[in-house]
């Protein structure tokens, strides 16, 4: 049994003014409640001798009459008094209501009734709740601010997205717009600048679009330069610009009219990135691509909204057009493409895509060549256009692959034509991005060593957009390839952005005249002009010239005044399948004939 002075001096100890505040006021507490007699304090109390102490039913009896008539105040002459409680007790409570404590307002009101003294205690859970509150509140922030820029992140988007369709579902006529925007050639900035000018810049082109979208745009003044119309400067439905990561910007318009409308809105933001910026003494001029997409026209939903406006954005970045509308036949990702490119995967794997060749002959009734096109029969599906599915190997990363199965195609028919005594060179075509995939010239001098073929008898055919993508890497694959003694042919000539001395640069000995030109020279004098300069051109650099599309008698003969070299068209036969051109070809070895008697 703890004698009444142990508890007295433990009380008196607990109440030392050293100890902290809370300490402090939890021992005076206790020892009002149990331990003081009247006229005591904690520090007379500490010399009383254990037998002269109050027995405890009389000091829980005098307790007791305390709670009933109010703690006697010896300032005020001993008259009752309630503690003070009054402004600070209620700033408690209310605090602890804030902080949204709801469990500990019944205790607050118990011992603010009954043991006023302990209320001051509920300042230190107070205190930590706020804090957390605040921190919970900070790290909510966090997650849905860019740290660089502070504008809203990708989440935030996507938020943002989902409540501006829900806020208006189902109203007809009611569109949310959605522009992605990417900087060009940021990342070589970065490199040059340092990543501290590139932050700033970033920083720059934040408060651009800010600058650009803000309520206060005039529109009334002039409404062709605006960058937006009225109906987004609604003040619950204002623009919202977020930061997507990188360099990549995004602008959400609820409310927009059209994707005309928008179109032309992502062209105005891509003028204004355009301003000069002044960084570090330096004047740089940026260019930028946008992706254009709009609910409910193109996606019914806000991450579908997302990713079909990235979509749109590659679009524009790989055209370099600027500004792209989204397509859904460009869709890598659509219902449609997705069952096409598994067919198509499914069609290499079983060795369902097949070879067509088309003759090149000269004007003499020679034959020159043959070149490869490739034709699918996708089961169910009649013919798919082999633009269409080349394009969807090309962005698919699956083009490397149809590549190798139509070189191994190609160069076994042609070990089987020279079985048979055929010795005809055959063209393929292949990608840029194939031939700047390391170790291309080295696959295909595997192809020609398995089936023993000579690399004379294997051409290539490239398109002028190589010499955009890597002319360097491009020229070095191509002098491998050369170096093999595979030939070059420089496809659809004219319809790019050729540069003079990159053509003179590539091992190339023949160039192919696109057909939209030969189709119309005879009813067209400036594409008349446009094969003459070809041709022209080619032979001051020592090429062969092939004219493709001849599909009459007139457009021949005006190829031949022009000194065109050989030509391939519906003139003087259509892609044949394997065996069908085998016949054709044995027909041609007996001797060269007249244009009107070859096979069309």
């Amino acid at each position: 049994m703890t004698s009444r002075s142990e508890v007295t001096g433990k009380c008196a100890r607990a109440a030392d003014p050293g100890l902290p505040w809370a300490l402090r006021t939890v021992s005076r507490s206790v020892w009002h409640r149990f331990c003081r007699s009247p006229g005591d304090t904690p520090s007379s109390d500490v010399h009383r001798h254990p037998e002269e102490g109050v027995p405890h039913r009389e000091a829980a009896q005098r307790g007791r009459a305390r709670r009933r008539t109010g703690l006697m105040d010896r300032t005020t002459g001993g008259a009752p008094t309630r503690p003070p409680q009054g402004m600070a007790g209620a700033v408690l409570l209310f605090g602890v209501l804030l902080a949204g404590a709801a469990p500990l307002i019944p205790l607050a009101v118990l011992v603010y009734r009954y043991e006023p003294e302990l209320l001051p205690l509920f300042a230190v859970p107070l205190a930590v709740l706020v804090a957390a509150w605040r921190i919970a509140r900070d790290r909510a922030r966090d997650q849905l601010t860019d740290p660089l820029t502070d504008l809203p992140n990708r989440q935030a988007l996507l938020i943002a997205t989902q409540e501006a369709l829900a806020a208006h579902e189902g109203e007809p006529g009611y569109s949310v717009g959605l522009i992605l925007l990417d900087l060009d050639r940021f990342r070589s900035l970065n490199d040059a600048l340092g990543h501290t000018a590139g932050d700033r810049l970033l920083v720059h082109i934040a408060r651009r679009l800010h600058r650009a979208l803000r309520a206060g745009t005039s529109f009334a003044q002039n409404p062709e330069a605006a960058v937006l119309p009225p109906p987004v400067r609604r003040r619950s439905e204002r623009p919202v610009v977020a930061r997507m990561g990188g360099d990549e910007f995004a602008v959400l318009l609820p409310g927009v009219g059209s994707p005309e409308l928008l179109e032309r809105m992502a062209k105005g933001l891509i003028a204004e990135l355009a301003a000069p910026i002044r960084l570090d003494g330096l004047l740089l001029v940026l260019e930028a691509s946008a992706g254009v997409c709009v609910h409910p026209t193109h996606a019914q939903d806000a991450e579908s909204l997302l990713r079909r406006a990235d979509v749109a954005m590659g679009h524009a970045q790989h055209s370099r057009s600027g500004v792209e509308l989204y397509d859904e036949a460009r869709d890598l990702d659509t219902p449609y493409r997705i069952g096409l490119l598994g067919d198509l995967r499914r069609a290499l794997e079983m060795n369902e895509v097949a070879l067509h060749y088309q003759p090149k002959v000269a004007f003499d009734g020679r034959v020159v060549g043959l070149e490869a096109l490739v034709r699918w029969e996708r089961p169910g599906q009649g013919r798919v256009p082999p633009d269409e599915f080349i394009s969807l190997a090309e962005s698919s990363g699956l083009m490397p692959r149809l590549t190798d199965y139509v070189l191994e195609s190609a160069v076994g028919q042609i070990a089987r034509w020279r079985h048979q005594g055929l010795m005809v060179p055959v063209a393929v075509n292949v990608s840029p991005r194939d031939v700047l995939n390391p170790g291309f010239a080295a696959r295909v001098a595997g192809h020609l060593t398995r089936h023993q073929v000579p690399a004379e008898a294997l051409q290539l055919e490239i398109t002028e957009r190589l010499l955009l993508d890597d002319s360097r890497r491009a020229a070095d694959t191509l002098a491998e390839l050369r170096r093999y003694g595979v030939r070059m042919s420089l496809d659809d000539f004219g319809t790019g952005h050729s540069s003079l001395v990159r053509l003179r640069s590539l091992p190339v000995g023949e160039l192919k005249i696109d057909r939209s030109f030969v189709s119309r020279m005879v009813a067209d004098d400036h594409d008349a002009a446009v094969v003459r300069c070809s041709v022209e051109l080619a032979h001051s650099l020592g090429l062969t010239v092939v004219a493709e599309g001849v599909e009459d008698d007139e457009t021949w003969e005006r190829l031949h005044d022009l000194g065109v070299d050989a030509v391939q068209g519906w003139l003087v036969s259509a892609a044949l399948p394997a065996d069908q051109a085998t016949a054709w070809l044995q027909v041609r070895r007996t001797g060269a004939a007249p244009v009107s008697s070859l096979p069309r």
